[in-house]
């Protein structure tokens, strides 16, 4: 699939003259998440080489290599994949940044995507010798594509998020483990391993402690007991809260694995 998507997209992207073509186009790594990346897991030991762009993809790939099995991983893994732009379709070519392609297409799936069609008819028409499409109307198409897609994409969320909330509701008395996948200045976010069902703890609702929010490592820390509770950290938790009409998962903190004892 991905060789004939790349093959595809080298035939038109590389010929003399330059013609209209739809691109599935991935940008570099947002510089400033990079940054966050890069000083957490200094932490660690690891460090990302930013030189250029195949030294940053590069780095990233051994990056999540070296912290497989490691403690840090979901924390490394989370932030890395935050990290990534998102792919979009475009008139304008500048390759692939994941793939490491420098030309790329949708062409494979014309049964269930439009821009797959519109390559089709695109290959056909220049395989005709036909002189190069309009330029602005297949950009208009193309960004009508992603938007629908990114629409598609909320569709399916909330979907699954609606579902989750209503299995959860009939599990309000167990104890499950999760990892915290997200840290805000107004709760921490937890994504139960078992099923991948998640939910927020309010910092208010923890009593224990009066937690407070630090954004460059991620993490809700106790003012007393400096308690930590970082992202990628794994805690137990229980459902406070399921409501289905808002398709939100309420839950309570029980306390970091580590510490945890069952009786």
């Amino acid at each position: 699939m991905l060789l004939a998507n790349r093959s595809v997209a080298e035939f038109i992207g590389k010929q003399s003259t330059k013609k209209t073509f739809i691109y599935r186009v991935h940008d570099e790594p947002n510089d400033e998440k990079i940054a966050a990346l890069q000083n957490i897991i200094r932490q660690f030991g690891y460090k990302i080489d930013t030189r250029d762009r195949k030294t940053t993809s590069n780095s990233l790939n051994n990056l999540l290599k070296d912290v497989q099995g490691k403690k840090e991983q979901n924390l490394v893994d989370t932030l890395a994949i935050r990290s990534m732009s998102k792919a979009v379709y475009t008139t304008e070519n500048i390759g692939h940044y994941g793939l490491a392609f420098d030309f790329y297409t949708h062409f494979t799936s014309p049964i269930r995507r439009y821009p797959d069609v519109m390559v089709h008819r695109l290959l056909q028409f220049y395989l005709n010798k036909e002189n190069s499409a309009n330029k602005d109307q297949f950009e208009e198409k193309c960004r009508h594509s992603s938007e629908m897609e990114g629409l598609a994409a909320q569709a399916e969320r909330a979907s699954i998020k609606y579902m989750q909330v209503k299995y959860m509701f009939d599990h309000q008395d167990q104890n499950f483990l999760g990892v915290i996948s997200g840290v805000t200045d107004w709760g921490i976010y937890v994504e139960i391993i078992s099923n991948k069902c998640e939910g927020m703890i309010r910092l208010q609702d923890m009593k224990d402690d009066h937690y407070t929010f630090y954004k460059e490592e991620f993490a809700a820390v106790g003012a007393r007991t400096k308690n930590s509770y970082q992202l990628g950290d794994e805690v137990y938790v229980q459902v406070k809260n399921a409501d289905l009409v808002k398709k939100q998962l309420d839950f309570k903190m029980l306390g970091h694995k580590k510490d945890f004892t069952t009786n």
